[in-house]
C-alpha cells in the first residue's frame, strides 16, 4: 500500500496494490496492520457505512463534535466522487484548508480523513457507491456542518450549485466556519 500525505497534516491519500490479469483484479482494501503503518497510527475502526448518490448528490460538510468526533477512511466502489475535506482543528497550521481528490471504482484511490475534519463529497458520474469505515460511533447529539458553499473556504466543486442535490438538512447548514469542532 502506498500512503501519500496530502497538505494537510495527518489526511492521507492510500493507494493498495491492486493484481489484474485477463479474470480481473485482486486488492486488499483493508488490513489493520498495513493501514496503521502507512498511516504511522494506530486507528480502530468501529463502524462502516455505505451510501448510495445520484449525479450531482452532494453530501456535506459534516463532522462530530468533540469526544464524538470520528476518523474516516473513504473508499469508492463504482462510479466516481471529488472527494473533500476541511481542516477543523483550531491549533492546526492548515485550519480553514480544504482538499479535494476524485475517488472511483477504477483508481481504487482511499482517502484517510482524521479527527477534527468536515468531509463531503459530489457525485460526479451517473451513480456511485461510497464505502467509508469510521473509527468512532455516529451521536446525532454531536452532529455539526459547514453549507458546500462556505464563502470562507471558497471551494471549487465540479458540478456547478444550479446542478447540485442537496439534502434539506445540507442545505440548511451554516455558511461560517464557527459551526466547527
Amino acid at each position: 500500500m502506498k500512503a501519500t500525505e496530502t497538505k494537510l497534516k495527518g489526511c492521507f491519500i492510500l493507494e493498495p496494490e491492486i493484481f489484474e490479469d485477463e479474470r480481473g483484479y485482486f486488492f486488499e482494501s483493508y488490513n489493520h496492520r498495513d493501514f496503521c503503518e502507512a498511516i504511522g497510527r494506530e486507528v480502530n475502526f468501529v463502524q462502516d457505512n455505505q451510501s448510495f448518490s445520484k449525479k450531482g448528490v452532494l453530501r456535506g460538510l459534516h463532522f462530530q463534535k468533540g469526544e464524538h468526533a470520528q476518523a474516516k477512511l473513504v473508499s469508492v466502489l463504482s462510479g466516481r466522487v471529488q472527494d473533500v475535506v476541511v481542516d477543523l482543528r483550531k491549533d492546526s497550521p492548515t485550519f480553514a484548508q480544504h482538499f479535494s481528490i476524485e475517488l472511483s471504482g477504477e483508481n481504487k484511490k482511499q482517502l484517510f480523513v482524521p479527527r477534527g475534519f468536515a468531509h463531503g463529497f459530489l457525485t460526479l458520474s451517473e451513480s456511485a457507491r461510497v464505502f467509508y469505515k469510521c473509527d468512532n460511533y455516529y451521536n446525532k447529539k454531536a452532529e455539526g456542518g459547514i453549507r458546500f458553499d462556505c464563502q470562507e473556504l471558497n471551494l471549487k466543486w465540479l458540478i456547478g450549485p444550479d446542478n447540485l442535490l442537496l439534502s434539506k438538512k445540507d442545505n440548511n447548514l451554516p455558511n461560517y466556519l464557527n459551526a466547527r469542532t
